[in-house]
């Protein structure tokens, strides 16, 4: 069953105090190095001006904020404003201060001007919006010709023996952990939200009809993806 827009929002307010927790546990605790290959895919530079889509917690943020430096400039941007105000408390006392603006928006209707950005991440939000090509088309239009953008997200894998080792781990792992915090009915959903998500190929090809050249590559046994698109200069 697929949930609507605020019933993804209100998940997510709910789950902020233990996200990176929850994170952490889900990813092994390899997520930051895989926000990390996200980061340099972007090729984003010292004074660009960034977007970090569907910004969650804010790593992303903070790692691009740091790449861009004093010059440049980071809008995280998450539906969420209970992710947006842990997100806005992690940087608040770091010196010298990062330059991120945090803005609560849906991925789906982007307050921004086209052609905006020289560079954009996305890390774990793709699988979780209500409708997937006009995010693609969105995020498109906001950036830059020539602009990239890398998006990262859990999947499952092809192989079977990978396949059968997530779900073990899902099983096992993931919502034991979940239930400790009182949250089985809320991590119920990622089962689910892994059978719908749309494969490498598959995530080429929408991206691809949004106008972007673009990539897929599988990491972590197909666990894992980062889709990497680009915009052309002639856009």
């Amino acid at each position: 069953m697929t949930s609507s827009a605020s019933e993804i929002r209100d998940l997510f307010d709910r789950i902020a105090p233990v996200y990176d927790q929850l994170n952490n546990g889900l990813s092994l605790g390899q997520h930051r190095v895989w926000k990390r290959m996200a980061l340099k895919w972007s090729a984003a530079n010292s004074g660009d001006t960034c977007l970090d889509l569907c910004c969650g917690s804010g790593d992303l943020a903070q790692l691009l904020a740091r790449q861009v430096g004093a010059t440049g400039q980071v809008y995280g941007v998450d539906f969420s404003s209970g992710l947006l105000a842990i997100a806005d408390q992690r940087v608040k006392n770091q010196h010298p201060p990062l330059p991120i603006h945090w803005v609560e928006a849906n991925a789906l209707d982007l307050p921004f001007a086209d052609n905006y950005f020289d560079a954009a991440t996305m890390g774990y939000g793709l699988r979780n919006v209500t409708d997937i090509p006009r995010c693609l088309s969105e995020l498109y239009r906001v950036l830059k010709p020539g602009a990239k953008a890398a998006i990262l997200d859990f999947h499952r894998p092809k192989d079977r023996l990978m396949r059968a080792f997530q779900q073990w781990y899902l099983e096992n792992a993931v919502v034991p952990t979940a239930e400790r915090l009182g949250l089985t009915e809320e991590y119920a959903y990622i089962a689910p939200s892994l059978e719908r998500f749309p494969t490498g190929p598959e995530q080429v090809s929408l991206a691809q009809k949004a106008g972007f050249t673009a990539t897929h590559y599988p990491i972590a046994g197909g666990m894992m993806g980062v889709l990497v698109v680009s915009k052309g200069n002639g856009d």
